[in-house]
């Protein structure tokens, strides 16, 4: 079985991981793909990340009418900060030994691979599905130099650029302005219910949404 890990703070889930998953899971084949939320993803020590369950029920809103998404809680649940490579391992004692796993990420996030916690590693649990993206071109051979094995390993996908992010959600719920285009019609509407990311002297309005 084919099987595509998305990992990420989903601080809040959005279009645009909506979107990456639906470009992997057609262009690769995939039987299901993992939202992987991380507890404390290491590259955020420092910043302020919403409690893990309202990021998880964020995730169930968003997936909820996508029988190929399911949601796994193996690297939320471990201590410590979030690295792939402990997340690929405690993956790989569960799963069948046949089946195929596919890390989804984008070019931009490929470019800074070596610097990763233990990337050689992490090319020899999995293949590294990445989506291209517009004014990336990463030097496979030159990478290749740093991390032995990734050239073999990484899969490119074209894919139409979704340029959008969750700083930038949050952002505009603390100044009042829609999120409508950027996030499922479910997400919004907790977002408001819950009073999410909103700046108390300027709420965001239901009319908003």
């Amino acid at each position: 079985m084919k099987l595509g890990i998305l990992g990420g703070t989903f601080d809040p889930p959005h279009n645009g991981h909506l979107h990456m998953a639906h470009v992997a899971l057609d262009a690769l084949a995939l039987a299901e793909i993992i939202f992987m939320p991380a507890k404390q993803p290491p590259h955020k020590l420092d910043e302020a990340v919403s409690p893990l369950q309202t990021r998880v029920e964020l995730l169930q809103c968003a997936l909820a009418d996508k029988p190929a998404f399911v949601i796994s809680l193996l690297e939320a649940e471990r201590q410590g900060p979030s690295f792939t490579v402990d997340t690929l391992r405690a993956l790989r004692r569960v799963v069948s030994p046949d089946d195929e796993i596919f890390f989804i990420m984008g070019e931009d996030s490929l470019v800074n691979f070596a610097t990763w916690h233990q990337p050689q590693e992490i090319v020899k649990l999995c293949k590294l599905a990445v989506l291209q993206r517009p004014g990336y071109a990463v030097d496979l051979e030159a990478l290749e130099n740093q991390v032995p094995g990734v050239k073999k390993s990484v899969v490119m996908i074209p894919a139409r650029e979704v340029n959008i992010s969750a700083s930038e959600i949050r952002e505009r719920v603390a100044r009042g302005e829609s999120i409508r285009d950027l996030v499922p019609a479910c997400v919004a509407e907790y977002i408001q219910k819950h009073h999410l990311y909103s700046n108390a002297s300027n709420p965001l309005s239901v009319s908003k949404l």
